[in-house]
């Protein structure tokens, strides 16, 4: 699955060591989706993926795989991210160019020219 948006809040890194010794690292990161009803939603990254943390700001593109887990009869569900893609926000570019102001029409004389 994949849900792009603005990074809002970088939490800390978090690590630990596994019963069969083996060292581990996650981190968590929430982005904020665009559009009329925004949602905010938190994914995890975890071991060396942590490296690829979105600071807070950026606009990202987010690959994940959706989990969920039973505990004491209550259910738990965690987003775990694979990819993170940083979007490119498009610059404005700004010309500076002389306003077009319309030329006045030249002053005349009157001409009385008429037959009459």
């Amino acid at each position: 699955m994949e849900l792009q948006g603005k990074c809002i809040a970088t939490l800390p890194t978090e690590s630990g060591t596994s019963k069969s010794g083996n060292a581990w690292q996650k981190q968590n990161f929430v982005i904020e989706t665009a559009g009329q009803y925004p949602k905010k939603v938190c994914f995890q990254l975890f071991g060396d993926k942590v490296n690829d943390c979105p600071n807070v700001g950026e606009e990202v593109k987010v690959s994940f795989d959706a989990e969920s887990r039973e505990w004491n009869g209550k259910w738990f569900t965690q987003l775990n991210a694979w990819k993170v893609e940083r979007q490119q926000t498009a610059q404005p570019t700004y010309q500076q160019t002389q306003p077009q102001y319309a030329q006045p029409a030249p002053a005349t004389t009157p001409v009385d020219d008429l037959p009459f």
